[in-house]
């Protein structure tokens, strides 16, 4: 009979003990401390091009008239541009060409950003096109407003323009040109006069297109324009032509500029735009792959 109590609590433990593993497996699944964790995906672009090996010489040749008229020896150090400085290369690289003919000098830069979202809630694409969008506003393109999202494909600027359609100093030999204020439509954008970002008009046969800096459709997920025509005092001239675009996770500029030799001659801004904008594509075929 002594061993009787001694039975029944060894049989009460054991219960006990299966109760209690049960429970605690349960109390630990339903934890609010270990959710899942969602990570966002990374961008689709790991490595970025030798920026200074990226345009062709043929193409450089085009758009640097100049280098035709140096020695071999000349023309092969200028075909080789000058690297950005830059202190992680991983993430961040460029280059850039000059030449100088006796009618203009002109100039090329290409930039290619990476970028990585070090939150793991935010992939590198959204934060890349975060970036973009900020680049974008800040061009305060005529007829975007500001502080908008990402444009879709199609969009155009609208007319006006505030600051970017108003002449600058300089400018006033264009102001009577016929070209100046004729207005003609096209399938992609409203009526609106072919001029560029200063007010300079377009060239002769430029018909219908538009050439202020706007929105641009077709190169990469979002790409935009910018056409600045500035003058400091006396000396002439400078246009540059700057275009913009995303790629994933991945951000690309080019800048194309021109200062003519004569101080009354305007940088033709239908050419440069037209270069600065094939050069953009084909970057963007070369990244793509």
């Amino acid at each position: 009979m002594a061993y009787v109590p001694g039975v029944a609590l060894l049989a009460a433990l054991a219960v006990g003990c299966s109760a209690g593993s049960g429970g605690g497996a349960s109390d630990a699944d339903s934890k609010p401390g270990n959710p899942a964790v969602t990570t966002a995906p990374p961008g689709k672009y790991r490595t970025l091009p030798a920026p200074c090996r990226a345009v062709p010489d043929a193409t450089l040749k085009d758009l640097l008239p100049g280098i035709a008229q140096l020695s071999r020896q000349q023309q092969e150090k200028a075909l080789r541009g000058a690297a950005t400085i830059t202190y992680d290369t991983d993430r961040k690289v460029g280059c850039s060409w000059k030449s100088t003919a006796p009618d203009s000098s002109r100039n090329l830069t290409i930039d290619f950003e990476r970028v990585v979202s070090y939150d793991p809630a935010v992939s590198d694409e959204d934060r890349a096109r975060a970036l973009y969008v900020k680049k974008e506003n800040a061009a305060e393109l005529p007829g975007t407003g500001g502080g908008t999202p990402e444009k879709g494909k199609g969009a155009t600027a609208s007319a006006g323009g505030g600051e970017k359609g108003t002449p600058k100093p300089g400018d006033d030999q264009d102001a009577t040109d016929p070209s100046a204020s004729s207005s003609s439509s096209s399938s992609s954008a409203p009526p609106s006069p072919s001029t560029s970002t200063s007010g300079a008009p377009g060239p002769s046969g430029s018909g219908d297109e538009d050439l202020r800096p706007r929105v641009l459709d077709g190169l990469g997920d979002a790409a935009f324009l910018d056409d600045l025509l500035t003058r400091a005092g006396s000396t002439a001239q400078h246009r540059t032509v700057s275009v913009v675009f995303r790629t994933s996770n991945v951000l690309v500029t080019v800048r194309y500029g021109e200062q003519p030799a004569l101080v009354t001659k305007v940088p033709d801004s239908r050419e440069l735009q037209e270069k600065a904008r094939s050069l953009a594509r084909k970057l963007a075929e070369a990244i793509s792959g």
